[in-house]
């Protein structure tokens, strides 16, 4: 999953995540910046369709910002978000602020 940097939407890429999950599935999912909060969503979304319980999924991440925050809390209580750093805020492009820059970019050197 993927943030198209045009439209901010989240874009599925490559999907490999099982059909259904056994009923008590623990998912972890690692996601090094929670901005918008619009693929974390997208991702949250596909997890319960295929029978995740959001009460027993876990994110861990490195910045986070209050929109993306606001909006998880707000559509899944029960779920359990673990970030080093909560950021100010949003720019005009849905980045975060004061933030790290473009994580993928960092890891990956695109």
């Amino acid at each position: 999953l993927a943030r198209d940097e045009e439209t901010l939407e989240p874009t599925w890429y490559l999907n490999k995540l099982p059909e259904t999950f056994a009923p008590n599935t623990h998912v972890i999912i690692s996601e090094p910046m929670l901005a918008t909060g619009g693929t974390i969503m997208a991702t949250m979304a596909e997890l319960i369709d295929r029978g995740a319980d959001p009460a027993l999924v876990r994110i861990i991440s490195v910045v986070v910002a209050p929109p993306a925050l606001q909006k998880l809390a707000a559509s899944y209580p029960a779920l359990t978000i673990f970030a080093a750093m909560i950021d100010e805020g949003l720019d005009e492009n849905g980045f975060i602020v004061p933030g790290l820059g473009d994580a993928g970019d960092r890891t990956f050197g695109t």
